[in-house]
């Protein structure tokens, strides 16, 4: 297992590509990258269903927030991928492997798209291939995604790919721009032995 880790803190995790994406790693150098995710976490769909520890509201925080996340790919702990079209190159939005747990083998999914790339299954398109890619590179046997009770939309992607529902965790994230109140989690899981469903 900690071959795996090794493998990851020494070179980096590969482009992903396939149903029209490029998933590749976000460059917190790029004026491009910074203002996809500045406009990824300040889009207001976004905010109504997410509230991070810390809030971006500028491109240099947002390029702070980018830094952070290289540091945690460069350390294997976590694949942060910007979702591109695969003609264009054109930010699409955002899809993370993270908390990557070698040793019960499992990771934490999360994923967001920008308002203007919405309608067309760019979610469920990058969570098929992020999903691919941790139970083949990664080796893992377990995925879990979570998302605020009531978002129905992040329900039907985490179904379209194969995330079971598999219950409710009462309390496990904040409420909306709050961090002194929490909201219900609907759970989904996948494992590797589960049969991959087909993505157009």
């Amino acid at each position: 297992m900690s071959d795996v880790h090794e493998q990851y803190t020494n070179s980096p995790f590969p482009d992903l590509h396939g149903h029209g994406l490029r998933l590749r790693p976000w460059d917190p150098e790029s004026d491009i990258d910074a203002d996809a995710w500045l406009r990824g976490l300040t889009d207001p769909e976004f905010q109504r269903w997410n509230t991070p520890l810390k809030a971006i509201t500028d491109i240099d925080g947002a390029r702070e927030s980018l830094r952070a996340r290289a540091e945690s790919t460069a350390s294997g702990t976590a694949a942060s991928y910007c979702v591109t079209d695969a003609a264009s190159g054109t930010p699409l939005g955002h899809i993370g492997v993270n908390e990557i747990d070698h040793v019960m083998s499992v990771a934490r999914i999360g994923y967001w798209v920008l308002p203007e790339a919405r309608g067309r299954q760019v979610a469920t398109r990058s969570l098929a291939l992020a999903a691919h890619f941790g139970f083949t590179d990664l080796g893992l046997n377990r995925l879990e995604l979570g998302h605020a009770l009531g978002h129905e939309a992040s329900c039907r992607v985490a179904e379209r790919c194969g995330f079971r529902y598999e219950g409710t965790l009462r309390g496990a994230m904040f409420e909306t721009g709050r961090h002194d109140a929490f909201r219900d989690v609907h759970l989904h899981g996948r494992i590797a032995a589960d049969e991959a469903p087909k993505i157009d």
